[in-house]
C-alpha cells in the first residue's frame, strides 16, 4: 500500500482539508503509517492535462524522448499529455500509435495520450487509419496534422465524418497556406517589413477556423482549434459557439506572455508557428481565456536540438519548450492580475483538456473515490528560469533568464510522486 496525506491543503475553491492519497485514489482516511506532508500555504489542483505536446520519439530522440518529455511534464505539474503525431515516422497507423502508447506506459510518469495523424504522412492527401487507430490498444480519439493545415475542405469534411460515430475530435492547425505560406514566420505588420521577414497575417488563421467550424456544424462532429493566436480567430470561435457548433480552442502560454518585440534580435528561440503577435492580440487571447471563449491552455511544447535552431531566423525550425513553465505563465498573466481564479485554472488546465481527449481518469475533482492525480503548488514562490536545469533534452526555452512564478511543489500520478521539489 502507498499512502500520503496532504495535511491542511487548500483546494481550488478556497476550502482547506486533508487529502488522503491511498493506493492510487483519494480516500476518506489514510493508514497510520502514511507519509504526511504539511501543506500550510500550499494549493492542490487536479493534475494538469496538456492537449498539445511534441515528444519527438520516435525519430528525433536527440531533441526529446517520451521519457525526458514525461519528466518535464511531471516537473510542470502535468499528469497527462497528448502526444502529437508529427514524429518520424508519422503516427498514422494503429501499430505506430500503439508504439508511442507503450513508450508512455514504460516511462510511467504521466499518461501519454496518443494523437493520430489526420492524413497519411501529414501530406494532406489521404486519410490515415482513423478507425483502426481508435480501435487499437492506444484508443486514439484525437487526430491532428499539427504543423500542417488540412487545406482540402473535402478531406477535412471526411475526417470529421469519420470520427463523429465514436465521439472523436479533429484538432486543426489553422493556417491558410495561400495567405501564410511555408516561409511565413513573423506576424504581418510594420515589424515584419522592417525585419525583412515573411508575414503571417491573422486572417490566415481566422478563415480556416471559420471554414472548419462550418464543416463541423454540417457533420455534427467535434472540432478543436490548436494554438489560437489572433483577435480575429477568437471572434470566429465566439461566433461558432453562439451557433451551438461543437468547437473548442486552446491558447499557448507563450502567446499569452510573449509578443513580436522578442523578434527584433532575430533570436530563433522566439520563432514559433503560429507566430508571436502584437499587444492587441495578446489582450484578446487573455480576455477570451478569461471569459471561456478559449477553453483551455495547450503548451505546444516543441523541443528542438541545437542544430535545428542554430540557423538564420528564416531557416530555423519553429517551436518553443512549454511544459515546465506553462502553469508559471498562467499564474503570471491570468491569476496574479485577477483574471482567473484557482477553480478556473483547474478548469482550463485540467478539466477541459481531459474532456477534450475523453480521459475518464484525468481532470477529475479532488473528492473521495477519484483518481489521486494531484499537483501541489506554492502560489507565491518565484524564481529565475534557467534553461540548463530543464528536464527536457532541449534548451529552446523562451523564458530563460525571466523571473516567473515557480509553483510546482510536487506532482502525484495515481498517488505516486512523479516530481518532488
Amino acid at each position: 500500500m502507498t499512502a500520503t496525506t496532504l495535511r491542511g491543503v487548500q483546494l481550488p475553491d478556497g476550502t482547506r482539508t486533508d487529502l488522503h492519497l491511498v493506493d492510487g485514489v483519494l480516500a476518506e482516511d489514510a493508514p497510520a503509517d502514511a507519509e504526511v506532508i504539511d501543506c500550510d500555504g500550499l494549493i492542490a489542483l487536479p493534475g494538469l492535462v496538456d492537449p498539445h505536446t511534441h515528444l519527438r520519439e520516435p525519430g528525433r530522440e536527440d531533441a526529446e524522448t517520451v521519457q525526458s518529455g514525461s519528466e518535464a511534464a511531471a516537473r510542470g505539474g502535468f499528469t497527462a499529455v497528448c502526444a502529437m503525431a508529427n514524429t518520424q515516422p508519422v503516427t498514422d497507423t494503429a501499430e505506430k500509435a500503439e508504439h508511442v502508447h507503450a513508450l508512455g506506459r514504460r516511462a510511467g510518469l504521466v499518461d501519454v495520450v496518443v494523437i493520430g495523424a489526420i492524413t497519411k504522412g501529414l501530406k494532406g492527401e489521404e486519410l490515415s487509419e482513423l478507425g483502426l487507430m481508435h480501435r487499437s490498444g492506444a484508443g486514439v480519439t484525437m487526430f491532428s496534422d499539427d504543423g500542417m493545415c488540412v487545406m482540402n475542405p473535402q478531406l477535412m469534411r471526411r475526417a470529421l465524418e469519420w470520427v463523429a460515430p465514436f465521439g472523436g475530435v479533429i484538432a486543426q492547425h489553422s493556417q491558410d497556406a495561400f495567405l501564410a505560406g511555408p516561409g511565413a514566420c513573423c506576424h504581418e505588420g510594420e515589424l515584419s517589413g522592417r525585419l525583412g521577414l515573411a508575414g503571417w497575417p491573422p486572417v490566415a488563421e481566422a478563415t480556416i477556423i471559420a471554414r472548419d467550424a462550418m464543416l463541423a456544424e454540417a457533420t455534427g462532429s467535434r472540432l478543436h482549434v490548436c494554438h489560437i493566436t489572433s483577435a480575429e480567430g477568437v471572434e470566429v470561435v465566439r461566433w461558432a459557439k453562439s451557433r451551438g457548433i461543437n468547437i473548442t480552442a486552446e491558447v499557448t502560454p507563450h502567446h499569452l506572455l510573449l509578443g513580436t518585440e522578442e523578434l527584433t534580435g532575430y533570436d530563433t528561440v522566439y520563432k514559433v508557428n503560429p507566430p508571436l503577435r502584437t499587444p492587441e492580440h495578446i489582450e484578446a487571447l487573455r480576455a477570451a481565456l478569461e471569459d471561456g471563449t478559449i477553453d483551455m491552455v495547450g503548451t505546444d511544447h516543441a523541443p528542438h536540438a541545437p542544430q535545428d535552431k542554430d540557423h538564420a531566423f528564416v531557416d530555423a525550425k519553429p517551436g518553443m519548450l512549454g511544459l515546465e513553465q506553462a502553469l508559471s505563465v498562467v499564474i503570471e498573466t491570468m491569476v496574479k492580475p485577477g483574471r482567473l481564479t484557482w477553480e478556473q485554472v483547474a478548469e482550463r488546465m485540467s478539466h477541459a483538456p481531459a474532456r477534450l481527449a475523453s480521459l475518464s481518469g484525468q481532470g477529475r475533482p479532488l473528492t473521495v473515490g477519484e483518481p489521486a492525480n494531484v499537483v501541489l503548488i506554492h502560489p507565491d514562490r518565484t524564481a529565475e528560469v534557467d534553461k540548463t536545469g530543464s528536464k527536457s533534452l532541449s534548451r529552446n526555452n523562451p523564458y530563460d533568464g525571466r523571473t516567473l512564478p515557480d509553483p510546482v511543489e510536487a506532482t502525484f500520478l495515481r498517488g505516486k510522486p512523479t516530481f518532488r521539489r
